[in-house]
């Protein structure tokens, strides 16, 4: 829980006075763009940057940098893969499981359970150099999970991933949440937000501007359908925005396509279809997380 967190690197204000709760057994995603504040927040919530100012408890525990008591209960997913590469993948999670105390029997045993888990027991005895990717990506994962941790905090977790690891992944943190492990959620891809999270965080500027479930804050913030328009040559949006009517929740433009968001479906295409307004391209689609995403922030680049 987080009430008026807020962190500062010396003139930089990175994160403004947010709120938050992350219930138990649930995923939570923060989302934003580059340097929204997202990076801060996990650091402080994983015991590896003080806060600044205001409260943030972690497993009903005051965090501070070093909590132990805290980040013995984390499991942490980095964006870097930092495992040993001079390694096999079981010497990894064993030498991993020492940090923790565990019985070597108990350690063995929970660390095959858990290549086989993430698909990689048949390279047990591989050295990490060796691996894709993927793999190691999944490896990183497995870590994380060895010492049974209540709190999963994975920081971009499928970023260069194929399709198939991508999809792994995504299993995976869907049987850890039936398990009743807590996941924390960091990722640019719109798409694995809406499908692993059940509550999502969009902040930027170091605040926090919408918090709520993904579907309910998509229809809310964009309707349930957009239209998407690519125009000729001299059209005019205005002709398209006054066909749309009331139906219309609000516009948006890229390039040369114009977005129009409506709070049903279906309502759009007909009208423009009334007013004889036929586009030399139009698609017609649900709405989804991407498109609150840039309704929130913005199109502009971060660096």
């Amino acid at each position: 829980m987080a009430r008026g967190l807020e962190k500062s690197y010396g003139d930089v204000h990175a994160v403004k006075g947010v709120d938050f709760t992350i219930r138990r057994g649930e995923c939570f995603a923060f989302l934003g763009p580059n340097g929204a504040g997202k990076s801060s927040t996990i650091r402080m919530l994983s015991c590896l940057s003080p806060v600044t100012r205001g409260e943030l408890t972690v497993l009903s525990l005051p965090a501070g940098i070093g909590e132990r008591r805290i980040k013995e209960r984390l499991g942490i997913v980095s964006q870097d893969d930092n495992v040993d590469p001079d390694l096999s993948l079981m010497e990894n999670l064993m030498v991993y499981a020492r940090y923790f105390s565990m019985p070597r029997a108990e350690a063995l045993e929970h660390a095959q359970a858990l290549l086989a888990f993430m698909q990689l027991e048949g390279r047990s005895r591989a050295a990490v150099r060796e691996l894709s990717g993927g793999m190691r990506r999944r490896l990183v994962i497995a870590r994380a999970l060895m010492h049974r941790p209540d709190i999963l905090v994975l920081d971009e977790p499928t970023t260069g991933l194929d399709p198939q690891a991508r999809l792994l992944v995504w299993g995976v943190v869907q049987q850890l949440k039936l398990q009743g492990v807590t996941i924390v959620l960091t990722t640019h891809y719109m798409d694995e937000a809406e499908r692993l999270a059940d509550r999502v965080v969009v902040m930027d500027h170091g605040r926090i501007l919408e918090v709520d479930r993904p579907r309910p804050l998509i229809e809310r913030t964009v309707g349930r359908e957009a239209v998407e328009i690519w125009q000729r040559p001299g059209e005019d949006d205005r002709a398209f925005i006054a066909a749309a009517g009331p139906d219309l929740m609000l516009s948006d433009r890229h390039g040369d396509t114009l977005v129009l968001y409506a709070a049903e479906s279906g309502r759009i295409g007909q009208a423009l279809s009334r007013e004889g307004l036929q586009p030399e391209r139009m698609l017609v689609r649900p709405t989804n997380l991407e498109d609150v995403f840039l309704t929130l922030t913005g199109r502009d680049l971060r660096e």
